[in-house]
């Protein structure tokens, strides 16, 4: 309802409404006036002057809006609500997709679980097939390398050596054969212990040459024979490929053939006891067939 130009002379004006021209008596009225008329306002709760400086710096968030400021207001609250929306659609979708990457059904799960039987039954297919392998691999190993000792020459104690026999009983031997030697001296308790340790491995490992020989009658130094002894030479195809000198140093004047065979076997200078067992027991076999025979 618009105000008459009496109402608006004695400064009646309407709810909501916000006037843009200055007011007339305003102009004319002191700093006195204003103090009174603002407290004539604020105790009859009339509407308050807004002068139109203020009119014009006004961001449209009032409680008195115009139809203009209602619209832009709604349209701000939808344009909130749209992009609120968004963000939650956005975080909805997020989390789908980690359940989809976490979550499983259980038929899911019971594929997996059957997935990974097939894998280990196969698995363990494959190591029986493995383990036949490696024992097929190993008896056919052991059978060339029993035939390869069974062609060997045997000997089955120590031979005895002097200065002019020595070259030609290591030159002249099998090139597969091993051959051990053992440098000693007389009235040494180390060099005692090690002739008989030798004599009991020579009737263990039969296709091994062990072999002794004087330090004195090789004619070495006395120095030699006095802190060199015991020691054992290894040869092969004519080659010395093992040294070992003062061993009363490493085993001390008292020891076992068990101690000496471990230390050979430990370089590889002894074969493995099982083929070498193989080998002893087929001999003895074809023996005792000899001996039927001839019965």
């Amino acid at each position: 309802m618009a105000l008459s130009l009496d109402d608006r002379l004695l400064g009646e004006k309407m709810d909501n409404y916000c006037s843009s021209s200055e007011d007339e008596d305003g102009d004319e009225k002191g700093s006195g006036d204003d103090g009174e008329g603002a407290s004539r306002q604020s105790a009859t709760g009339g509407a308050k002057f807004i002068p139109e400086p203020e009119l014009k710096a006004y961001n449209g968030r009032c409680t008195n809006t115009g139809p203009k400021g209602v619209i832009n207001d709604w349209r701000r609250f939808k344009q909130l609500e749209a992009e609120k929306r968004e963000e939650q659609d956005r975080e909805k979708l997020e989390l789908l997709k980690k359940l989809s990457i976490t979550c499983r059904s259980h038929l899911d799960d019971d594929k997996e679980k059957k997935k990974d039987e097939d894998f280990m039954s196969q698995l363990e297919e494959l190591e029986d097939m493995e383990d036949e392998f490696i024992k097929e691999y190993r008896q056919r190993r052991i059978e060339e390398m029993r035939k390869a000792i069974q062609a060997l020459p045997k000997f089955g104690k120590v031979v005895e050596l002097d200065a002019s026999s020595y070259v030609e009983s290591i030159d002249k031997e099998h090139p597969s054969t091993t051959v051990i030697v053992h440098i000693y001296e007389e009235s040494v308790a180390a060099c005692e212990a090690m002739n008989g340790c030798l004599m009991c491995l020579a009737t263990e490992y039969p296709t091994v040459k062990f072999c002794k020989l004087k330090a004195s009658s090789a004619r070495l130094s006395l120095k030699f024979a006095e802190n060199g002894v015991p020691a054992l030479l290894i040869y092969k195809h004519g080659d010395l490929i093992g040294n070992f000198v003062g061993l009363a140093r490493e085993f001390g004047e008292d020891f076992f053939a068990t101690d000496i065979e471990s230390f050979l076997q430990e370089y590889g200078f002894l074969p493995a006891q099982e083929i070498v067992n193989s080998v002893i027991r087929q001999q003895q076999g074809q023996q005792q067939d000899s001996d039927f025979e001839l019965d």
